[in-house]
């Protein structure tokens, strides 16, 4: 082997071990498929002391990652620290600067201030990879620059986030209450160290902005992104679904359209025998449609140190080959400034509240959404204690619009004792 290509590594976590653990486990096979030798030269962490599983003896340490970025033998800085700004996008930035190539995991990077960033790879004529920043193990960026070149993309959407996945599951399986499963899965270690990062859908828009920008040709717009977290989700609501032949998935969906881009991250109801609400756990499933493939499914691990750590060593692997695509597939100053969208797609919905259990309240309900244009499919009022009624109701197919009228009405009227919630019942 007359050549090598060398790895700084900031953030030894989790993915960071895991990566370390590749490059010594699998040494002969990457260089067989890449035709260089790939090494760790210099690693950088908070702690030098804790023990990470992996021999770290033969690397150079640096306290700052700027430090490690701008090292003489790194050719590729692994950024695996996470964070938007901070340590983070300075030691990127001095990588690109310093004509280093850059793989990262890190979907908040990217997500606001990934444009710029693509920008200064090109101008350094480096590689700017995030394979493993959306859906852990799942190669959905290779398969949307590379395998999906030829297609014009006309829908994307899944499910993003393994955390929101597992609680969600684990209330249907267990009956217990959202409350009680967000402390399990906290004590589990599931969750980011600011929890709504997760449950708020934070984490899954950063992924699903990033899927828009190479799939449409836009610049990434986090802020364009409409977000609803999975914290009103009950366990009634759960059941109800169930009884309904649905699931609850917090589901990401993004698609161009006449009036300009449209990006929700939302729990929507699907179909309980759909590839989507099949998912259990912390799997993730993204499922992409083109005009020329139809529809594909990716379907994996979407966290973890091996799927994570698999993704971001498949980005040092192109690099090895002498693989360079724009880093959101087509180069930076082609990427155009779409407008954020409402979506205007008719779709059937799930409401959920509480009445006053009195007479002609029902009536009242029902007169506030036909006042929205809203049509009722189904209408069931829940066994209950006291002088408040849950109740459930399922509407034909309707703009979003005229839902969000309803629900200011509803929420409004002197018989509702709880703000209602509203979800999309998405058929895939």
């Amino acid at each position: 082997m007359t050549k090598s290509l060398r790895l700084g590594i900031a953030g030894l976590g989790t993915v960071g071990a895991g990566v370390i653990k590749i490059v010594q486990q699998n040494a002969a096979l990457l260089s067989a498929r890449s035709g260089v030798s790939v090494e760790v030269t210099a690693v950088c962490a908070q702690s030098r002391t804790k023990n990470r599983g992996v021999d770290l003896s033969n690397y150079a340490w640096e306290d700052d990652p700027v430090t490690l970025a701008k090292r003489d033998d790194v050719d590729v800085y692994v950024e695996l620290m996470g964070g938007e700004d901070g340590p983070a996008k300075a030691s990127v930035e001095a990588a690109l600067g310093a004509g280093k190539h850059v793989v990262t995991a890190n979907k908040a990077l990217l997500a606001h201030h990934g444009h710029a960033l693509a920008s200064a790879a090109e101008t350094a004529k480096v590689s700017l990879r995030f394979e493993a920043a959306v859906a852990g193990g799942i190669p959905v960026i290779k398969a949307l620059t590379e395998g999906l070149a030829g297609n014009k993309i006309t829908r994307i959407m899944g499910v993003m986030n393994g955390t929101c996945n597992y609680i969600l599951t684990r209330m249907e399986h267990s009956g217990l209450p959202y409350d009680q499963i967000f402390e399990e899965a906290n004590k589990l270690g599931f969750l980011e160290a600011d929890p709504n990062l997760d449950v708020g859908g934070i984490d899954a828009a950063h992924k699903l902005v990033l899927l828009s920008s190479i799939a449409y040709g836009t610049q990434v717009d986090f802020g364009a992104a409409q977000l609803q977290g999975i914290g009103e989700i009950s366990i009634d609501d759960i059941t109800a679904a169930k009884d309904m032949g649905y699931r609850i998935k917090l589901l990401g969906l993004s698609q161009m359209t006449d009036h300009g881009l449209e990006q929700t991250m939302q729990p929507c109801l699907v179909p309980y025998n759909s590839p989507l609400g099949q998912l259990e756990g912390g799997t993730n499933m993204v499922v992409i449609e083109g005009d020329n493939v139809g529809q594909i499914v990716l379907r994996g691990a979407g966290a973890g140190e091996g799927p994570t750590a698999s993704a971001v060593m498949g980005d040092v692997m192109d690099i090895a080959r002498g693989i360079n695509i724009p880093t959101f597939g087509i180069p930076a100053a082609q990427l155009t400034s779409a407008p954020a969208a409402q979506s205007t797609t008719p779709s059937a919905y799930y409401i959920r509240t509480s009445l006053r259990d009195a007479p002609g309240v029902l009536a009242n309900i029902a007169r506030a959404l036909g006042d929205a244009s809203i049509s009722i499919d189904r209408l069931r009022q829940q066994n209950h204690e006291g002088d408040s009624a849950p109740v459930l109701i399922v509407t034909h197919p309707t703009e979003p619009a005229n839902v969000d009228k309803a629900l200011k009405a509803i929420a409004t009227n002197k018989d509702t004792t709880s703000d209602p919630i509203a979800l999309k019942i998405v058929e895939v």
